[in-house]
């Protein structure tokens, strides 16, 4: 029988080169939970969500810990394993989703392209389903033919988002996903990503600095100051009773 968490992070330390970035950090996201880590910039946000998507690049490394997803550790997968949970079991959304696509092809051909990695859909039945949930997103199927160039901050994110959900993925990763928005724009984008839970039952790991993001949207929050956790809860207990200074400053600072 499956655990009822999604993910698991234990006592999880990552470098690059010499310098450590992230120190001893724990928690874990059950299944259909939404989890928000917030902090200042440089607090070690993104690093913790490369991590858990294999992502950290050149010169970085986990160098202690473990993560377990869906019941399997993932920590140090050989790259063969990780392509065939990634983008199909656990979605990426970056924080420019404009930016992340290759800028000489169509968004729909590029997607599509991710698809067949881990489907056997003929182009019609991609087509089928990918206008189908953009309509749940409210993007026009148009968007498919178009350049991400062409596309403006709010259509490049939601385009980001049918990239990294069509396969129906367990866990979606959203680093800073409405930070390059307009207010309005990053109402519409919380939105979509809310309604996406409700719909398919999906859990969230979402990086932001916005805490009034991380107030609208979480299940459980985890502060973050270089590169430690200073408070995790739910949260009702981060906004109504936070303990820690820090966590009690950041509310302050943002008006909430």
């Amino acid at each position: 029988m499956a655990s009822e968490n999604i993910l698991t992070v234990e006592d999880l330390v990552v470098a690059y080169g010499k310098k450590r970035i992230v120190h001893d950090i724990n928690f874990s996201v059950k299944r259909g939970e939404i989890l928000i880590i917030a902090g200042e910039s440089g607090s070690g946000k993104s690093t913790i969500l490369k991590a858990i998507g294999g992502l950290l690049g050149k010169g970085g490394a986990i160098i202690d810990g473990q993560i377990f997803f869906d019941d399997k550790e993932i920590t140090n997968l050989p790259d063969g394993e990780r392509r065939k949970i990634s983008g199909d079991l656990i979605g990426m959304i970056f924080q420019n989703a404009g930016a992340s696509f290759c800028p000489i092809r169509t968004i729909g051909a590029q997607i599509f392209e991710g698809v067949r990695v881990h489907r056997d859909w003929s182009f019609k039945e991609f087509r089928e389903r990918a206008e189908d949930f953009m309509q749940k997103i409210n993007l026009v199927p148009e968007v498919l033919e178009e350049y991400p160039f062409r596309l403006s901050g709010g259509m490049a994110q939601r385009a980001g988002i049918l990239a990294a959900t069509i396969l129906e993925p367990k866990l979606l990763l959203a680093d800073e996903p409405t930070s390059a928005l307009d207010v309005v724009t990053q109402v519409g984008v919380v939105k979509e990503l809310l309604k996406l839970r409700e719909r398919q039952k999906i859990s969230i790991v979402l990086v932001t600095h916005d805490l009034k993001i991380a107030k609208r949207m979480a299940d459980k929050i985890l502060i973050m100051k270089n590169g430690a956790a200073v408070e995790f809860g739910t949260r009702e207990q981060i906004f109504n009773a936070p303990k820690e200074i820090y966590t009690q400053e950041l509310i302050r600072a943002a008006h909430l």
